[in-house]
């Protein structure tokens, strides 16, 4: 909702640009909150909260969301570009900071491990690492490349 928010408030009403932002937000929060719940699969079920890993142990339905949320984030993530909100600099980051983003997920895909698996932990926590590194450099480039072509 930051961005949203703070467009709206800039600008002094709703702009497609404004839910552009949060879409970006909205869709990179799934794969790096799966991740977290990945990496805490134990102690959420201690505590009774029934998150996606705690009910899917194997972690396919883990997968396929955080897969399908990342894929879509790289497209959405694009958009600013075509609507001049910046320049090329920030598409081809975006795309290859997307891609980066959807290889660790991969990566994680790829071990076919249950959510208790010490591997898995180690590919969850380098995914939500990689996912608290993408989106600020995201939202940096952007800033950055406002207004170039």
């Amino acid at each position: 909702m930051p961005p949203l928010l703070g467009w709206t408030a800039i600008r002094g009403k709703l702009e497609l640009e404004a839910v552009l932002l949060f879409l970006i937000v909205f869709f990179w929060q799934f794969p790096h909150f799966q991740a977290i719940a990945w990496l805490y699969r134990d102690d959420y079920e201690a505590a009774g909260i029934k998150m996606l890993p705690v009910v899917d142990k194997a972690g396919h339905s883990v997968i396929r969301q955080m897969l399908g949320y990342c894929s879509t984030l790289i497209s959405v993530s694009l958009v600013p570009a075509l609507l001049r909100m910046s320049g090329r600099v920030y598409l081809v980051g975006a795309l290859l900071l997307g891609l980066a983003f959807l290889w660790f997920v991969f990566r994680l895909a790829r071990t076919k491990l249950p959510t208790t698996s010490p591997d898995s932990r180690k590919f969850a926590r380098q995914l939500l690492l990689a996912s608290v590194i993408y989106l600020p450099l995201l939202f940096a480039l952007m800033m950055l490349n406002v207004g170039h072509p």
